[in-house]
């Protein structure tokens, strides 16, 4: 089987902070935002590439899609691989906009081998790794 991540949603206790963070701070591209600001898109999302999303729930989103299923606490972190080349550009906005490393940099395994890597908590405290591999 053949299968590629295609997103993940984040809920968020405030969505254009979270914005900020995915969009300015890590340098994500936006994804249907405009459409979110006015009002005819239910999310905003950041892309992280061109196959995946990191989609951006407002709490009441929930409530509106009429489902008793709520944001489940049992995610450790997620990953996000960056270019060799964007990793000391994102350290600087990262440190830029006040945002604390819990871990990091050091040398972990994942997907594609070893890579250095960062832990970091997004606006709404979820953990995110930021990582780039050598090859």
């Amino acid at each position: 089987m053949q299968a590629e991540l295609d997103h993940i949603v984040l809920v968020s206790c405030n969505v254009e902070a979270s914005l900020a963070f995915y969009l300015d701070v890590v340098g994500l591209e936006p994804y249907r935002v405009d459409e979110y600001r006015r009002g005819d898109a239910p999310f905003p999302s950041a892309r992280v590439n061109a196959g995946t999303l990191i989609d951006v729930f407002p709490p009441e989103f929930w409530r509106k899609a009429g489902s008793e299923i709520g944001p489940q606490p049992n995610l450790d972190h997620y990953c996000v691989a960056v270019a060799a080349g964007d990793w000391l550009p994102l350290l600087e906005r990262l440190e830029s906009a006040g945002v604390a490393v819990e871990m990091g940099p050091a040398t972990l395994h994942g997907a594609r081998g070893d890579a250095t890597a960062i832990y970091v908590r997004d606006p709404d405290g979820h953990k995110v790794e930021f990582r780039y591999y050598e090859q």
